[in-house]
């Protein structure tokens, strides 16, 4: 039934006809909804200073939009079945042009943790709506296109948005960051408006029972796991009770949704398509590989500027190259399927690629120049070839009208595959970071000659400089010098070591391109 379903020819003629038109409508409202989770990191500081707020309570700004954009991005699919895609996707739009002006006018922290919410809940309806409508407009033997044209902003839109976030933040003013989603957000809604269409069987509304306990259940499974691996590591993971507790409901949550949504008629969240195999390998595939590629985003800046001593501006744009690489794959990609070239062993290719960068960052030191920097984070944006054959594998491989649902149930596992990837490198930066310091002021011979002779006190995270006041204060402040080395040494070989976790990541995912279905004649990247 899939097979026929994807060779129909399009609902709708003139959709071919204004494809392009259409794919850039949708994908500004896409890129719109990624850059915002990225721009506003570098102006948390001087938000801070607006509100007067802690570096705890303005990390609420991020962790309000992520937990309500997790919530309902895997609602949208059975939202629109019932109220009509491009009526959701206008809507979502239009309230998230709207909560962003607001964010721009909020005067106290509450108002913008509210404000944030809402757009959170906004911006969820964007990612997937617009895979689904390209999937169905563009013809079954230019999906791959479709689909690299759609990657190309979702991987170009975090790599941008702390340069632009920086720059906007220090030439105007924080609250600028949202203001500029007005105007793009307004010709997003007048193009939707104009282009895109509903297909015929999306406009036989839905009726019956609303899936009140899925939406429930959803929403605390969802809701407190992303917090749990946003606001974790602050806590000290499960040593703090909120942690314990959420994760408990979470898990709860999660058993009783899956029990539950195999037996309702309607559910919200349509589980029964995991029974695609291809649809399962993609989800499983695209959530380590977002996993990775969100991990190294967050590594690289912090590298260059804790490390190197890189400002915010310079870090941005020594991640440039990586958007570049990601541009030329993703072109490359959508040609070759345009002809018919079978693209499942450029996946693998592209895995290789991400996996030998990973290994380069591994071996950059505190020495490391600009050169020897550009070459791995551009091979790294060269991984971005498997994004388009798996998000097309995803989508297609079921009837057009369970679509909207396999793209929501996609990007769920994209966004928590997101969440994770950070909450894990996170984590075990700090902890490796530890481990290395414990080691080297153990073994470190200046540290062990003073302990010996001078019956310095040490301890596993460090030297306590104010016991050893037996000490002239050059001699102090050459310990603090060694010290300070040691904190540095330290830092940098736990980046190298998660580096390396992340290489042998991204090569376990190599091989995994065979098993997916060679394309029928014409059809180019994805399975059908």
């Amino acid at each position: 039934m899939a097979a026929s379903s994807l060779s129909s020819p399009a609902p709708v003629e003139a959709a071919h006809k204004h494809k392009w038109l259409i794919a850039i409508a949708v994908m500004l409202g896409a890129t719109l909804e990624i850059l915002d989770t990225s721009i506003i990191n570098v102006a948390l500081p001087h938000m801070q200073g607006s509100f007067s707020a802690s570096i705890d309570q303005i990390t609420w700004v991020l962790t309000s939009y992520l937990v309500s954009n997790g919530i309902t991005i895997p609602m949208t699919g059975w939202i629109s079945a019932r109220f009509g895609r491009k009526r959701y996707f206008l809507f979502s739009v239009t309230a998230f042009v709207i909560a962003s002006a607001m964010c721009g006018l909020a005067q106290s922290l509450t108002q913008i943790v509210i404000f944030r919410l809402l757009q959170g809940v906004a911006g969820a309806a964007m990612i997937p709506s617009s895979q689904a409508i390209l999937m169905e407009t563009f013809p079954p033997n230019e999906q791959a296109l479709a689909m690299a044209t759609w990657g190309l902003g979702l991987i170009t839109a975090p790599i941008l948005g702390p340069t632009l976030g920086g720059w906007i933040t220090d030439n105007l003013n924080w609250r600028w960051n949202f203001y500029i989603n007005l105007p793009l957000g307004a010709l997003a809604i007048i193009m939707v408006f104009l282009f895109v269409h509903d297909p015929p069987y999306l406009k036989q509304r839905k009726g019956g029972r609303i899936d009140w306990t899925g939406i429930v259940l959803l929403a605390l499974a969802l809701g407190l796991l992303q917090l749990v691996l946003d606001r974790g590591q602050r806590s000290d993971w499960f040593a703090a009770p909120w942690v314990r507790y959420c994760t408990f409901f979470s898990v709860l949550s999660f058993i009783g949704l899956v029990m539950h949504e195999l037996r309702f008629p309607d559910p919200v969240l349509d589980l029964r398509i995991f029974k695609h195999r291809e649809f399962t390998m993609s989800v499983t595939i695209v959530a380590v590989m977002v996993s990775t590629f969100y991990g190294v985003n967050l590594l690289n800046p912090l590298f260059l500027q804790e490390l190197l001593g890189y400002t915010a501006w310079k870090a941005g744009l020594a991640m440039l190259p990586r958007g570049i690489g990601a541009g030329v794959c993703m072109f490359t990609l959508g040609q070759l399927s345009r002809y018919g070239v079978d693209t499942r062993p450029l996946m693998g290719v592209g895995f290789v690629l991400a996996s030998y960068a990973t290994w380069q960052m591994a071996g950059w030191d505190l020495q490391v120049n600009m050169a020897s920097i550009l070459w791995p984070v551009l091979l790294f944006g060269c991984g971005s070839f498997g994004w388009p054959t798996l998000s097309a594998a995803a989508v297609s491989c079921v009837p057009r009208e369970r679509m909207g649902y396999a793209a929501s149930l996609y990007n769920m596992m994209r966004n928590t595959g997101a969440a994770i990837g950070i909450s894990l490198v996170s984590n075990v930066l700090t902890e490796r970071q530890q481990v290395h310091q414990t080691y080297l002021v153990q073994h470190f011979s200046v540290f062990e000659a003073w302990k010996m002779n001078r019956q310095v006190p040490l301890v596993p995270g460090g030297i306590h400089m104010n016991l050893i006041p037996s000490l002239t204060a050059g001699h102090q402040q050459g310990l603090g010098m060694v010290y300070s080395t040691i904190q540095a040494q330290a830092m940098l070989l736990a980046y190298n070591d998660i580096y390396r976790l992340l290489a042998f990541a991204m090569a376990a995912l190599v091989p995994w391109f065979i098993f997916f279905k060679r394309p029928q004649s014409g059809q180019g990247g994805g399975a059908h």
